[in-house]
């Protein structure tokens, strides 16, 4: 297999550039109209001389009503992204590069609270000095999705050079060799003096150290930008930037920024210079015609024509194509290329906040808005046109009757009209009575206004505000266009989120693949160290929307709600329910302060560690439940309530079976005694009988106890 040279991939390259150039000068003209009506230019509806020249600023107006709502609920979070594991055993660098992404390498231009307190120097210059710009490069991106249909974001990995000068003085041998040891360190001037101290052992001499020196640092730091859209290369036929066979940026740099990068002198100032066109054109009117061609230029000033280029080509003849970066200077011929490398993905990112299905250009809130512009700024100036005949009437003069015509043609106050003799002043001067008819343009002016809202959905509900017009209605009409103007919005901001996880996936890379060492910083409190060498770069990002695009009222009411409920769970079910953690309250209480305008819920509530909970469910867990006690309590009461009353029926019982017993015992002892007083009373009988006498008298018998 024979490789492509560098000729024939120079050549293809070329014609590759010049489809993709003819494309974008397409499309820039449509761009640069977008801009002129959001700047309200407007070449294209030209006013009249000596009429109204007002224009109507809608396309600006909706997109500022709209561009609010979108970054406050992308980058209103602390976590703008948060990453998913893909492989078994990635929850924790999940959580890890979550944290990581967020909080350092996202940070906004303040650099973010959570690495002000870094100790060492070498974080301070790592962390917080390389900052990404990622605020901007969103913002700018969704103003130009909103404006120009599409926005773009690029990623890279950028080396900082930083060299400062100090001076020292007063320092010891130690200190000396402390502050030279770096290798990043060089000495320019040193000097040497004596310092005599009295002490009790006596005079004692110390030498101390001046020292002047140039420290040289090199740091790096993943950057993102938003790309002006004559800059952006694609070809025509792509429907995505994961299709393109070529993507790029076409721009100009001075020589002195390519020798900068580290291309070689002679090579760079043998390039030719960069000529006029070329997307310049949309760049102009993006910048509002801000620079002006010089006639005499330094050599090391002069721009010349920069490509970078991302070509799926097959180079090495195997049949399948290879993603390669090429970057060219002066031109796209063989001795214009600068670098040809294979390289692993595309670091761009096209963002939309409509869709158009089977088309890589999305809608935006101008395509929607341009005509409605256009119609009201002629009403307006038709209008305005009315009312000035109505406030400067034209003049009616009878020739040769006013002594001083300068005074009808350019009136002054108080300077008077002068009539000459015999002519009656009424019949002299007087005014044409223009009719006002442009009454019937306020009516137009209200519908227009109203389909602009419907073609788009933005209103002045999505934008948060209570419009006056929704005074008179009921609360339910009003919610109803309230939701209306929110629901668009929603829809933009989940389509323009969903372009932001291929440029968060693309900070991951590039985090996993440049990171030479963990660091370490301090976050909510605490010094964490983060080693994204380890990480899977291929996680998988989600974009955190917010609660909505609503108003901060409906966000707070339905944080509220959600907070209720698991308030109810956790009172019916406890804390070790399946249906609400810590973790998750925690969330709800978050996110209430986020939907309250508030930017870190760790200033507010501080989030328990896993361990503390664990330690604090187990001992929640062994602790006896007072209501188990209670019901347990009532338990026992009632079986020693039980146990008395069965013994007191018992001993009642016995009690009877004894007093029975008893009555039945003094039964038998009074009947065995009148048995026994018989059985005596005939015993004497039978003896007196015996013996000859009379029996004993009856009346004995009866005087016996019986």
């Amino acid at each position: 297999m024979a490789a492509m040279t560098d000729e024939r991939l120079s050549a293809l390259v070329s014609q590759l550039v010049k489809d993709c150039e003819s494309y974008r000068d397409e499309l820039a003209v449509d761009r640069i109209k977008a801009m002129e009506y959001y700047d309200g230019t407007m070449k294209d509806v030209a006013a009249d001389a000596n009429r109204s020249k007002v224009v109507s600023r809608d396309v600006r107006a909706a997109i500022k009503k709209v561009l609010p709502s979108l970054i406050r609920t992308i980058l209103g979070n602390d976590k703008v992204v948060e990453y998913a594991p893909v492989n078994e055993g990635d929850e924790a660098a999940a959580s890890q590069a979550t944290d990581y992404i967020n909080y350092v390498v996202f940070p906004e231009s303040d650099g973010y609270d959570a690495v002000q307190d870094a100790q060492a120097t070498d974080y301070i210059n790592y962390v917080v000095f390389p900052e990404s710009d990622g605020y901007d490069a969103v913002q700018d991106a969704a103003h130009d999705a909103l404006k120009l249909r599409n926005g773009i974001i690029r990623w890279w990995y950028e080396k900082q050079i930083s060299v400062s000068v100090s001076t020292h003085s007063g320092l010891d041998e130690a200190s000396l060799i402390q502050l030279v040891g770096d290798d990043e360190v060089e000495v320019l001037e040193q000097s040497q003096t004596v310092e005599r101290m009295e002490t009790p052992q006596g005079l004692l001499e110390q030498p101390s150290y001046s020292v002047k020196i140039r420290r040289r640092a090199e740091r790096g730091t993943p950057r993102l930008a938003a790309v002006p859209l004559e800059e952006f290369l694609i070809h025509p036929d792509a429907i995505s930037i994961a299709d393109s066979p070529i993507t790029g940026i076409a721009m100009r740099m001075r020589r002195s920024d390519l020798v900068a990068m580290g291309y070689d002198r002679d090579l760079i100032d043998g390039l030719p210079a960069a000529e006029a066109g070329g997307g310049r054109d949309e760049a102009s009117t993006r910048r509002r015609d801000a620079f002006e061609t010089k006639d005499a230029v330094p050599k090391a000033l002069e721009e010349v024509d920069y490509y970078e280029l991302y070509v799926k080509v097959d180079a090495d003849d195997d049949g399948i194509a290879e993603l390669r970066r090429l970057v060219f200077a002066g031109g796209t011929s063989e001795e214009n290329l600068l670098s040809n490398e294979e390289w692993d993905e595309v670091p761009f990112a096209d963002l939309i906040v409509e869709r158009r299905p089977h088309q890589r250009e999305g809608g935006s809130v101008t395509d929607d808005m341009a005509e409605i512009q256009r119609v009201k700024t002629v009403l307006m100036r038709q209008t305005l046109d009315n009312l000035y005949w109505q406030n400067n009437q034209q003049p009616i003069v009878q020739e040769g009757a006013i002594a001083n015509p300068e005074a009808v043609l350019n009136p002054k106050f108080g300077q008077p009209i002068r009539v000459s003799q015999g002519i009656d002043a009424r019949a002299a001067l007087g005014y044409t009575m223009v009719p006002f008819v442009a009454k019937e343009s306020f009516a137009m002016l209200s519908y227009l206004d109203q389909e602009a809202t419907d073609r788009t959905g933005i209103s002045d509900a999505s934008s948060g505000m209570a419009p006056d017009a929704l005074q008179n209605m009921t609360a339910r009409a009003t919610a109803l266009v309230e939701q209306a103007g929110i629901g668009q919005t929603e829809l933009m901001v989940r389509t323009f989120a969903q372009g932001l996880r291929r440029v968060f996936r693309g900070l991951l890379r590039l985090v996993v693949k440049h990171q030479d060492r963990p660091r370490a910083v301090r976050l909510r409190g605490q010094w964490v160290t983060f080693d994204p060498r380890h990480w899977n770069a291929e996680m998988d990002a989600t974009i955190n929307t917010g609660l909505g695009a609503g108003t901060r009222e409906r966000d707070m009411m339905m944080i509220q709600m959600i907070l209720q409920l698991q308030e109810k769970l956790l009172m019916a079910l406890g804390p070790d329910n399946p249906y609400v953690s810590p973790d998750n309250l925690y969330n709800g209480i978050a996110k209430s302060v986020e939907a309250a305008g508030l930017k870190s819920p760790d200033l507010y509530f501080t989030k328990p560690a896993p361990e503390e909970l664990r330690q604090r469910m187990q001992a929640a867990a062994s602790k006896p439940d007072p209501e188990m006690q209670k019901l347990q309590m009532q338990a026992q009461a009632e079986a020693e309530k039980a146990r008395l009353t069965a013994e007191n029926e018992r001993r009642k019982l016995e009690i009877g079976r004894e007093l029975k017993l008893a009555e039945i015992q003094q039964k038998v002892a009074l009947k065995r005694y009148q048995i026994d007083a018989e059985l005596n009373l005939k015993r004497q009988q039978n003896a007196v009988e015996i013996m000859g006498g009379e029996p004993l008298a009856a009346a004995h018998i009866g005087g016996l106890p019986g």
